[in-house]
């Protein structure tokens, strides 16, 4: 009899305990609260759907923008439109108990346009390689799936420490990274990309220019001569970025085969798969060094 009334008093506490509120800071310093866990969360980007699945909190999203497109289960979440023109009427009508926004991506009145709907907005700035693991802990608990993003986040670090420890010591290389093509643009050594360089031993050429991926002239690029080139904006479907610089043989770069292409999504999105792609850029720099 006691076992049962014990029983019962569990599933009577269950439900309260669940509902715990929960309150983590965001990028912007703002406290965020939510009453109980997340169970119905919109993302507006996609960096932030891959964090959350992540997090462990995937099986929550039920609104998406277009591009999000990993995990593979992520694909068939409804669209609510793209990371800059996404609808209020479609996020609205997905009753989200959080909308999780990208604070320099979804422009500037983005935030207080959600917050019109009354709907709790956790603002994501991923601006340095600690900050990737830390969101992922922000969003574990905002959903309550702490166990699997704590897990992971410790995943990443440990491994971002162990490049770190690896290449240390490494003569530099002077690199230029391609982001795109027309107009040519790399990123600044405010980007997070220049930080995976960093680490891999490589010198961003163009650390110095203004804002997060300035856009630069070829002959700048050729004044440089960089010993590696990198096209992280590059995949399968545009071969011609690395074939461009072929025509110029004179660079270092070109005249050493040290022409190197990094899928943009391991790259490009502040994710997970960061670290892959640093290790494969590292791997391919400590190649490029081998070579001399």
């Amino acid at each position: 009899m006691r076992r049962l009334l014990c029983l019962l008093l569990a599933s009577l506490l269950a439900p309260a305990l669940g509902a715990a509120p929960v309150t983590v800071e965001d990028a912007l310093g703002r406290r965020v609260t939510l009453d109980e866990p997340a169970r119905r969360i919109v993302a507006l980007a996609p960096h932030i759907v891959e964090n959350l699945f992540t997090a462990g909190a995937g099986a929550k999203l039920v609104g998406v923008v277009s591009y999000s497109d990993w995990p593979e289960a992520a694909r068939g979440i409804p669209r609510v439109g793209s990371f800059n023109a996404f609808s209020l009427e479609q996020i609205a009508a997905l009753s989200p108990d959080l909308v999780v926004m990208w604070g320099s991506g979804n422009g500037p009145r983005a935030l207080e346009k959600l917050q019109r709907l009354g709907l709790p907005v956790y603002v994501s700035e991923l601006r340095q390689l600690a900050d990737i693991p830390r969101d992922i802990r922000r969003l574990g608990e905002l959903a309550a799936t702490s166990a699997v993003a704590d897990a992971e986040a410790s995943r990443l670090e440990a491994g971002f420490r162990q490049l770190a420890e690896h290449y240390r010591g490494r003569r530099r290389l002077p690199v230029f990274y391609q982001i795109w093509h027309e107009p040519l643009q790399t990123v600044s050594g405010e980007h997070l990309i220049s930080q995976v360089i960093d680490l891999c031993g490589g010198e961003n050429l163009f650390a110095d220019a203004r804002g997060l991926a300035p856009r630069v002239s070829l002959e700048a690029v050729l004044a440089a001569n960089p010993r590696a080139i990198i096209a992280g904006g590059m995949d399968n479907q545009r071969p011609e970025w690395l074939a461009f610089w072929r025509r110029f043989p004179a660079l270092t770069a070109v005249r050493r085969e040290a022409l190197i292409a990094v899928h943009p999504d391991l790259l490009q999105r502040p994710t997970a798969r960061l670290l892959a792609g640093a290790r494969e850029l590292c791997s391919a720099l400590d190649a490029v060094r081998a070579g001399d």
